[in-house]
């Protein structure tokens, strides 16, 4: 009988083993649970650190938004990632970003289609960004253009998307880029669909926003695991 149950839980396993590969077929973890390795901090000074398996963000005061991105580039993918915020924190995941050396100034159309310069200051990350946004709008999964044009999709009229949310929880994101199409889900429920072809490449990056002299927001943590992409081609 001893040996009939250890045969039956290897057997089970190995089932466990194979499921999980196939769900996972074609994707590469963007963080390997112990290090930074493939990671840079650009903007500001609030602290991250690997806790239990996850990259954990505190928020510090008089400091810039910071932003912990990847080394490497990325143009069509898709990315999935959990994430956990104070309910006092906002965040967000920044995905086809870039940042300048030297201040430039790019020739961009606004949310209006209107034809515009904006001058983006030297070491300013910049580009799409996913929101997470536990407040009271519950917009967590639009896309807001950071340092550039301001909300691009918003969630004002997604009210399945806002309340799919789960404050104080672990929630799930899913990111499809596939040329000028963005799209995002949260925890499985369809987000934002956007056609915007401004930038088609950048870093992706795990943002802690800034809160300045706000004691009550200082300190406060957003928490990111099982981050993984994979590239379209």
């Amino acid at each position: 009988m001893k040996h009939h149950l250890t045969f039956s839980a290897i057997c089970i396993a190995l089932l466990v083993n194979v499921t999980t590969y196939a769900e996972d077929k074609g994707f590469t973890p963007l963080f390997d649970g112990k290090t930074l390795d493939g990671w840079v901090q650009q903007g500001g000074k609030a602290k991250y650190e690997i806790i239990d398996d996850m990259i954990v963000g505190t928020s510090v005061p008089k400091t810039p938004n910071s932003f912990l991105c990847t080394k490497k580039m990325y143009d069509d993918f898709e990315l999935e990632v959990d994430f956990k915020v104070d309910p006092l924190l906002n965040s967000g995941i920044q995905i086809r970003s870039n940042v300048f050396d030297e201040d430039k100034v790019l020739n961009i159309k606004d949310a209006n289609g209107k034809e515009t310069k904006k001058k983006i200051p030297a070491g300013r990350v910049h580009g799409y960004q996913v929101e997470i946004d536990p407040s009271k709008r519950a917009w967590s999964g639009g896309i807001y253009d950071e340092s550039r044009r301001g909300w691009l999709n918003n969630l004002a009229k997604n009210e399945a998307a806002q309340k799919a949310f789960k404050q104080n929880e672990w929630n799930h994101y899913r990111i499809v880029c596939k040329g000028d199409s963005i799209k995002t889900w949260i925890n499985g429920v369809p987000a934002a669909d956007l056609k915007d072809g401004l930038t088609p490449e950048g870093f992706i990056a795990l943002q802690v926003h800034g809160v300045g002299n706000d004691a009550q927001k200082v300190g406060k943590q957003v928490s990111w695991r099982n981050i993984k992409i994979k590239e379209l081609k």
